[in-house]
């Protein structure tokens, strides 16, 4: 028997309030606070500095045009998982939906949570060294309570989930708006120049432009983060487009102004190879007092990302499960209709890579792999508009074909840098989705179920 892929799914309860809040607080996490230290080693034109994040988030924004398209044409929660399984098969969905559900979230999480503990001990840092006479790592300790608290208030319902993200989110704008403001108004400007010059065309065309590209667009993921909780959004062929757009065009507005105030209120020479460039610009902009009020920043923002990815993996889980026999565990909402099995799954998964430190070493290799689903996401767009021009589309992809075209060039790049200058973690990856792969065809072989249309869940 079969049913609809979307019987069962939670009520349509998720704002287009709420789902802009969650890509701004997936996008915003530590990457946009200490990149830029990297950046000017070898970069120290303003105006290729500001060029980084405006092409970073030109090239965000075209992918959100065509998720959206995607999204209102397949409105199921789960991202890339529906999208390539409705494009091009259900295998390659699974594959993308593997990763997801494994490590996509689970590594992101940890490390969102070890910095938060490490920025939070900074911030507070006479915390006791024993608890009832016991020997405490805060560091770890409190990254641990963060991936327990957001899991619990996500456990809580949608609404509870909603009102906590929303409002950690909230506060998140409201301190980067005051270090921006404050930034230009207070800081001692800097004997620098955004404006570009004749020197500028060969920095833009090297190589450490383009490296540095590769880490502006690892601080811009998190664009597509609307499009795992469509199914839970209220009209989502409207509010799809509406939350991915809004949201990357405020975050990218964000990382242009951040990055021009920590540039033009503390010396170049103070920020090269600085891993915490926004506490040095800090302390520049208001006194010793400003490292830990941009320490709190950070943790305010490392909260709300925290909660966004605590969020929206499960989703990714919990339809796998409605397709998959063996996974059919994770399918089952609790009474708050939510995926408590699927979200408590994450957490376990989260918690093991941040007790075994070894978080940085899986998203080393899964960078390749993530690229790869979004270029492939994407290239089905343009595979479906040709393959299946009357397919209904409630919403097109503005700027068509040079939107979709302008991703896939830039993202091609990254997957390029990537095999070049890290070869043998690009191969892990590889072999990561060969084992989803794998795992996809023995469960069907286990469960006895014939193909089918992606479309439909096999029950």
């Amino acid at each position: 028997m079969t049913v609809s892929a979307s019987s069962g799914s939670p009520a349509n309860s998720v704002s287009w309030v709420t789902a802009t809040a969650i890509v701004i607080a997936d996008m915003v996490g530590v990457g946009v606070f200490t990149s830029l230290g990297f950046q000017v080693s070898d970069i120290t034109s303003g105006f290729a500095l500001m060029l980084l994040w405006i092409v970073g988030g030109i090239a965000a924004l075209c992918g959100a045009f065509c998720y959206a398209e995607l999204a209102a044409m397949f409105p199921r929660s789960s991202g890339e998982y529906n999208f390539l399984r409705r494009i091009y098969h259900p295998a390659f969905g699974f594959v993308a939906g593997w990763l997801s559900a494994t490590v996509g979230f689970a590594a992101p999480i940890a490390l969102a949570a070890m910095a938060f503990g490490v920025y939070f001990t900074a911030v507070v840092p006479n915390l006791p060294p024993l608890l009832f006479g016991v020997p405490v790592n805060w560091q770890l300790a409190l990254g641990l309570v963060m991936t327990w608290l957001a899991a619990l208030v996500h456990l809580g319902g949608v609404a509870l989930g909603g009102a906590y993200h929303n409002i950690w989110t909230a506060l998140k704008l409201v301190f980067i708006v005051v270090l921006i403001v404050a930034g230009f108004a207070v800081a001692d400007t800097q004997p620098i120049s955004f404006a570009p010059s004749h020197a500028d065309l060969a920095t833009v065309v090297s190589a450490p432009f383009a490296i540095s590209l590769v880490f502006v667009m690892y601080s811009y993921s998190g664009w597509n983060a609307a499009t795992y909780i469509v199914g839970e959004l209220r009209e989502p062929a409207r509010n799809v487009p509406r939350a991915l757009f809004l949201g990357t065009a405020i975050v990218v507005v964000l990382y242009v102004g951040l990055n021009a105030v920590f540039l033009v209120s503390t010396p170049l020479p103070e920020l090269a190879g600085q891993l915490d460039v926004a506490i040095v610009a800090g302390k520049h902009i208001f006194g010793e007092f400003g490292g830990r009020f941009v320490g709190a920043l950070i943790c305010l923002g490392l909260v709300s990302s925290i909660s966004a990815m605590t969020w929206i993996g499960p989703r990714v889980t919990m339809t796998m499960g409605e397709d998959v026999v063996l996974l059919r565990f994770f399918a089952r909402r609790s009474r708050h209709d939510v995926p408590a099995a699927a979200i408590v799954f994450q957490l376990v998964v989260a918690d093991l890579l941040l007790l075994t430190q070894s978080f940085e070493k899986v998203l080393d290799f899964i960078q390749f792999s993530l690229a790869f689903c979004s270029f492939f996401t994407v290239l089905g767009l343009i595979k479906m508009r040709i393959g299946e021009p009357r397919l209904p589309r409630p919403y097109r992809a503005w700027g068509y074909p040079l939107t979709p075209l302008v991703f896939l060039t830039v993202t091609l790049f990254m997957m390029y840098y990537l095999v070049v200058n890290r070869p043998l973690q690009s191969l892990a990856g590889f072999a990561m989705m060969l084992a989803g792969l794998a795992i996809y065809y023995v469960s069907r072989l286990l469960s006895n179920v014939p193909s089918s249309d992606p479309s439909r869940t096999v029950v």
